[in-house]
């Protein structure tokens, strides 16, 4: 008997379907913006008014100010490096959330393997993420006067980001179908994710007790891998890359079981 791995052969369906995944992104990328006269350009202004307000918030109002020994002591690019891979991993999640009730058509009416919506989502929202990475680069040639070489290890940690996005909306888009109330306790969930996650402030900066979370939230080490490979040259530990890999390649098969699971009972509820 051959066991068969639901990531790995999801991934083998998706290949087969990239067509599909390339149509659903078009289509989700065209329809954000449709009768907006300024288009994708919002997906950079939003990114940027929320960094200001963070900015304004917490260095000028709060003065928080980062520990000696911090990988930059310029707060603004320090903050603005964490909150690029959280917005990716958020609004994937977020999105994917309704979107089996958001596509109940053509779930119900035609063979449609509704677990490439979620993908979709992730890989339409990474077409923001890449314009903002290139502000990022272009801010940190501009303030910081360099360029890390380390950004060409990113996409490693986008795939990161994707598994762990795309897991955690499999299993919150199949639960949203049966329970309608599943996006609003995401929304209070999501609040508390970011808030445990050191986005804001330096790890050192959080205290003591509330040191375990770090450990245990994936995103913790995705955020810090994001600032050490876009602002500083130092090559990644085989630990830095090890752990992300396991929350995300773990969650991602989780995610994929439990929606296989939901599936079967879309067409009757939706």
């Amino acid at each position: 008997m051959v066991m068969r791995i639901p990531g790995a052969n999801f991934l083998v369906n998706l290949i087969e379907r990239r067509g599909l995944v390339a149509e659903l992104v078009r289509r989700d990328f065209r329809q954000r913006y449709v009768g907006s006269a300024a288009g994708w350009l919002w997906g950079v202004v939003h990114p940027l008014v929320l960094l200001l307000s963070w900015v304004f918030v917490f260095e000028i109002c709060l003065r928080v100010t980062l520990p000696e020994g911090s990988i930059t002591q310029n707060y603004t690019m320090y903050l603005f490096c964490g909150m690029l891979p959280w917005l990716l991993f958020q609004e994937t999640v977020l999105r994917s959330a309704p979107s089996m009730v958001e596509h109940a058509n053509l779930i119900t009416k035609t063979v449609f393997p509704a677990e490439v919506v979620p993908v979709s989502i992730f890989l339409s929202s990474l077409i923001h993420h890449f314009i903002a990475i290139g502000i990022m680069v272009a801010s940190s040639a501009f303030v910081l006067k360099t360029v890390s070489p380390m950004i060409l290890l990113l996409p490693l940690y986008m795939l990161f980001i994707g598994l762990l996005a795309i897991g955690v909306g499999w299993l919150v888009a199949g639960l949203h179908v049966y329970l309608r109330d599943t996006a609003q306790v995401l929304s209070v969930v999501m609040t508390l994710w970011f808030w445990i996650t050191p986005i804001m402030v330096n790890e050192q900066q959080i205290p003591e007790r509330f040191r375990p979370l770090l450990h245990w939230n994936p995103m913790s080490y995705i955020v810090r891998a994001y600032r050490e490979r876009l602002l500083s040259a130092q090559w990644p530990t085989l630990l830095d890359v090890a752990v992300p890999a396991l929350f995300s390649i773990t969650v991602f098969v989780l995610g994929g079981l439990i929606f296989r699971h939901l599936k079967r009972g879309f067409a009757d509820v939706l």
